[in-house]
């Protein structure tokens, strides 16, 4: 019996640290603990257009936005604002601390080169994720003999927490044929600066209470599937004018989250453990089939109908309407009024000169009467 108590005794210590570390991995503590910038990534790959994009995720039913940078206890607005170098994009997500001051969260960059190939990279600001935060889709060919790639990546799976998760594989000429990079790159399009500021927001949102991070943490490890198996950790910047363009001249940074950093604000936000269970029972609600891993969701990306074809309604108008209009030139020739109005005309017409008539006679009148004023 005292064999068998012994290796419980062991679990019951082992089983509840390898669940703390399994936390602490997952963590980076910081402020950015609170946007999971896999979960933006995917939700940026889905998406059609930015503002549609900013909209979406600034939904609470999204589940992804759960930032409060300046400790109001409510969640922050999250701005989208498109910055150009070329045909580079840098798509900065934005959040108004206050009144006057701002912070960077993160930035996108895209880049298209002439071939039609694209890469996309994820930048966490190092203020929320620390240095080199950087995540990227799975595209094996954009290894070169410079770069070191993740070590957590083992050949064709990663292992998280324990689990091997299968890694799926993409191109750059897949990642351009995503919905909102073939939205970003058309002739037509305006670029998006959010028009949202500090106490000024659209209509439809309304900021809510924020969750603790075990409890943000517990919802999203559900998708660590897909997460790890399509995206990954990348220490290089594929942009070579990250710092020049954006870095020492547009990156925006918050003296209040500087401060509450500093004094700990934010580790409130790790004071309740035992709420993780919360995030995987509304993960449960949220999705109740379950996550099962797509076997080609960037292969067979979601088709585009309005940024890309905007012209498609006036194409397919034309071909319907020729098909049923065969009443129209039936019925006008039938109707009298080319009939009418010949006839009429003709009518009206020879009044008039019966009624020029009527002097005629006057001559003869006035004849009769000067001869009998001779008589």
């Amino acid at each position: 019996m005292k064999k068998l108590l012994l290796p419980l005794l062991l679990l019951s210590f082992v089983l509840p640290a390898k669940l703390f570390a399994q936390d602490k991995e997952d963590k980076l503590d910081l402020p950015g603990d609170n946007l999971n910038l896999f979960a933006v990534l995917k939700l940026f790959q889905e998406s059609e257009t930015l503002e549609g994009f900013e909209r979406k995720l600034n939904e609470e039913n999204s589940e992804i936005n759960n930032l409060d940078l300046n400790g109001d206890n409510k969640t922050d607005y999250i701005k989208v604002i498109d910055n150009t170098d070329g045909d580079v994009h840098t798509i900065v997500l934005q959040v108004d601390v206050s009144a006057t001051e701002k912070q960077d969260v993160a930035v996108f960059t895209v880049q298209k080169d002439p071939d039609g190939k694209v890469q996309i990279q994820l930048i966490g600001d190092e203020e929320l994720y620390g240095k080199d935060y950087i995540i990227e889709p799975n595209a094996d060919h954009n290894i070169t003999a410079t770069e070191t790639p993740n070590p957590g990546y083992t050949g064709n799976t990663v292992v998280v927490d324990g689990q091997s998760i299968p890694v799926q594989k993409t191109t750059t000429v897949v990642i351009a044929s995503w919905p909102m990079v073939r939205y970003i790159y058309l002739p037509t399009y305006t670029i998006w600066r959010s028009p949202w500021y500090w106490n000024y927001y659209p209509s439809y949102w309304h900021p809510w209470r924020p969750l603790f991070w075990h409890a943000y943490w517990g919802y999203h490890s559900n998708w660590n599937n897909w997460y790890f198996g399509y995206y990954r950790r990348w220490p290089v910047y594929r942009y070579n004018r990250w710092n020049d363009f954006y870095f020492n001249q547009r990156r925006v940074h918050s003296v209040i989250v500087f401060n509450n950093r500093q004094n700990g604000i934010y580790r409130n936000t790790y004071a309740k453990p035992e709420t993780r269970q919360q995030g995987v029972a509304l993960f449960n609600k949220r999705n109740p089939g379950g996550n099962r891993l797509p076997t080609q969701p960037v292969d067979k990306p979601r088709p585009i109908t309005r940024p890309v074809n905007p012209a498609r309604p006036s194409i397919e108008r034309p071909v319907t309407k020729p098909v049923q209009p065969g009443t129209r030139p039936v019925t006008r020739p039938v109707t009298p009024r080319p009939v009418t109005r010949p006839v009429t005309r003709p009518v009206t017409k020879p009044t008039r000169p019966a009624i020029q008539s009527r002097p005629a006679p006057r001559p003869e009148i006035n004849k009769n009467k000067r001869d009998g004023e001779r008589h």
